[in-house]
């Protein structure tokens, strides 16, 4: 029952309003692709589409959204395996590197600051040419910055840590009976 009534409802509203959306647009391929919506609107309308036509369209829109999840649920456990072989790793530098490749970015961001700095105060003659230069930088300081931020989220994702219910305890009993209580 829902879905019928979510397939009558909601794809032809969808296409109704692309189709609307799409007429805003001062292109002809955009007027082109609202017109095709405008017409399959219609076929809604007047009944050109079936029910049955609806539910198998409907249908096959969940597919294609249960195959998305999946390409990004298995993406998702694939970052997860390498960061958990990145954590249990004996090896200190391969646990050691987002804070190296941090530390590295940082410095070589605030060198740069600085020489366009020097070069702003002491050269200004120079100031335009060496800011142009910087500006064409940008795309990669946005890949070395958008790594960097990948990894400081994911430490501090990994340094959260489930903090146990506080415990009233009396001072005159021992610590052991404190620690079962967490341990449970």
């Amino acid at each position: 029952m829902t879905l019928p009534l979510l397939a009558q409802i909601g794809i032809p509203v969808l296409v109704k309003g692309l189709a609307e959306g799409l007429a805003q647009l001062k292109s002809p391929v955009a007027q082109g692709a609202s017109a095709a919506l405008s017409e399959l609107s219609e076929a809604f309308g007047n009944g050109a589409v079936s029910d049955t036509q609806l539910t198998e369209l409907h249908r096959h829109l969940e597919k294609i959204q249960e195959l998305e999840s999946g390409e990004r649920s298995n993406f998702v456990s694939q970052v997860n395996e390498s960061l958990r072989v990145e954590i249990a790793s004996s090896d200190l530098y391969v646990r050691r590197m987002r804070p190296t490749f941090g530390y590295i970015i940082a410095l070589t961001w605030g060198m740069q600051m600085l020489a366009i700095s020097y070069v702003i105060v002491f050269n200004t003659v120079q100031a335009t040419l060496v800011i142009d230069a910087v500006a064409s930088l940008g795309t990669i300081w946005a890949v070395g910055l958008s790594v960097l931020g990948v990894y400081v989220y994911q430490r501090t994702s990994e340094k959260k840590i489930s903090v146990p219910p506080a415990v009233p305890v009396a001072t005159s009993e021992p610590v052991e009976r404190v620690r079962s209580s967490y341990n449970e």
